[in-house]
């Protein structure tokens, strides 16, 4: 579980990813990274910890350009413990590529051994996102055969990975001087959005409350294997890349991920968690007599809006009886 974010503006960007991740930081807490694009050079700074200790007033100044990506990481694969692993990763051809990832790819192994023996290309960590950077970096090279760039060309490479790849992925990756590229993979099964400010800049995010607490109004959901092309004068181009898409969406976003205020695929997750504690009172009145049961106690946080509607429709008392500590 990762969090990330891409924005093409006419301003600075780095303080509005920086206010982007913090947004994010319930889907993260073990590193964090931004890159940042002026005049097609990228300025990155990632490490291990919270958003608010990674950026600090020196590394926020290093970071010009009006746009960029941003993620904060939560490892599932590849090595928990090292800082190289922390996100974004970079290519430097074709083009110059940065890409941030939230997902898991369940055929790393083999398409690492492809990448290598196959198409010669250097992997150089155990984490399953630069496979997929080298994925994309390898069919998008393919696909412009040395040409200028076009969103044609993009899209014919986001086809490609969906061929090769299995496995979950929600993508934001910045190529450099062209633009910024948001895709999913064909069965949706990481969340992933897109808005726009008033000044017409553009945001792509995991989340819609990565949109929303930064003035940036939600327009919908990417579709499960759609590609979205943003060039760096904010025109955006939409493109379904997947031979079968199908919405399957991960359930626990709506059971533990996503923070309550989110809309995933047009879901409210708050009124999703309220529906599950509908559910379990219909199983337990058939299971067990309300008079056995004395409280309804939450396993903090993400399970309160469950229990407090559990605790309401059998009319039992509702308790805290866990606290947790954050900064622990």
């Amino acid at each position: 579980m990762c969090g990330i974010v891409g924005v093409v503006s006419n301003a600075p960007v780095n303080q509005l990813i920086y206010d982007a991740l913090l947004l994010l930081q319930h889907r993260g807490q073990d590193a964090a990274g931004i890159v940042t694009q002026q005049e097609r050079k990228f300025f990155m700074h990632k490490a291990k910890g919270m958003v608010k200790d990674v950026f600090r007033t020196r590394n926020m100044r290093a970071l010009p350009g009006s746009c960029g990506l941003g993620q904060v990481r939560y490892p599932t694969a590849g090595n928990a413990y090292s800082e190289e692993e922390a996100q974004p990763f970079y290519v430097n051809a074709p083009f110059g590529i940065v890409l941030v990832h939230n997902g898991n790819l369940t055929n790393a192994a083999p398409l690492r051994d492809e990448m290598v023996d196959i198409d010669h290309r250097h992997v150089n960590t155990e984490s399953d996102s630069e496979v997929l950077l080298n994925v994309f970096a390898h069919e998008l090279e393919k696909s412009t055969r040395g040409l200028a760039l076009k969103p044609e060309e993009v899209f014919t490479a986001v086809r490609s990975v969906h061929r090769r790849v299995r496995g979950s992925y929600a993508v934001i990756s910045l190529i450099a001087g062209h633009g910024v590229l948001a895709f999913r993979d064909p069965f949706g099964i990481r969340p992933l959005c897109i808005g726009r400010n008033g000044d017409g800049a553009v945001m792509v995010a995991s989340e819609s409350v990565a949109l929303e607490g930064t003035g940036y109004q939600f327009e919908r959901n990417l579709d499960p294997g759609e590609a979205v092309f943003i060039a760096l004068d904010g025109t955006v181009h939409a493109q379904q890349c997947a031979d079968k898409p199908q919405l399957y969406p991960c359930i626990f976003e709506f059971v533990y991920l996503a923070r309550p205020d989110s809309v995933l695929d047009g879901i409210s997750v708050y009124q999703a968690r309220l529906n599950l504690g509908e559910t379990l009172a219909k199983r337990v009145v058939s299971t067990v007599p309300p008079s056995e049961i004395d409280v309804i106690i939450p396993i903090p946080e993400s399970s309160r809006p469950s229990a407090t509607q559990l605790a309401h429709l059998l009319g039992i008392p509702y308790r805290e009886g866990f606290v947790k500590n954050r900064y622990v």
